[in-house]
């Protein structure tokens, strides 16, 4: 069976290359406004996953596991996604200086064969150090907060304002690969 990433990030890409060998990327079109956050965000990122996994399978009909996943950060309550605008990645990081947020990942894996579906989420908690505005203005002039959840890439220059960080580093780039690699095992695909 061929196993097909649902995902256009370049970063999941390269993550999952450190879990299974072989892989396919099939870039899901799932509508991400349909899915409505309802105050559970583990529930919320499951649901955005699945969707993802369920569009693709869709497409690709039988004889694949499909990897679906979503990422997105927490704060005080709130679900901040990709921003959408530099006014928005600025607000963003002005609100997560020097505080703790969450992030969330939602995976879910569907055998098109078998019709087996099995979805988890990953939570990270990671704490910036105060930021100023020069700083924050510096760094959305790279262009790197634009495509990411809460306005920052843990792998990239946005790894200087982490202080701290509690749980799976690889969560925060956008791919828990830990807890993908035993939900796969747990289903027999590696």
């Amino acid at each position: 069976m061929k196993i097909i990433l649902a995902s256009a990030s370049e970063r999941r890409h390269e993550l999952m290359k450190r879990v299974v060998d072989e892989f396919e990327v099939v870039v899901s079109d799932f509508d991400e406004n349909s899915v409505k956050f309802h105050g559970d965000f583990s529930k919320y990122v499951m649901e955005l996953s699945r969707g993802k996994a369920e569009n693709v399978a869709f497409k690709e009909g039988k004889d694949s596991i499909i990897v679906g996943c979503d990422t997105i950060v927490a704060h005080r309550g709130k679900v901040m996604g990709k921003p959408k605008d530099e006014k928005d990645a600025y607000n963003m990081l002005k609100a997560l200086s020097g505080d703790v947020h969450q992030v969330f990942s939602g995976i879910t894996i569907i055998n098109t064969e078998s019709h087996n579906i099995l979805s988890d989420s990953v939570c990270t908690y990671v704490k910036f150090s105060e930021i100023d505005s020069e700083e924050i203005l510096k760094y959305i002039a790279t262009s790197e907060p634009m495509d990411k959840a809460g306005a920052y890439g843990i792998q990239g220059y946005g790894g200087i304002f982490v202080e701290e960080i509690k749980g799976c580093y690889y969560n925060v780039v956008g791919l828990p690969i830990n807890r993908l690699k035993t939900m796969l095992k747990n289903f027999n695909y590696i």
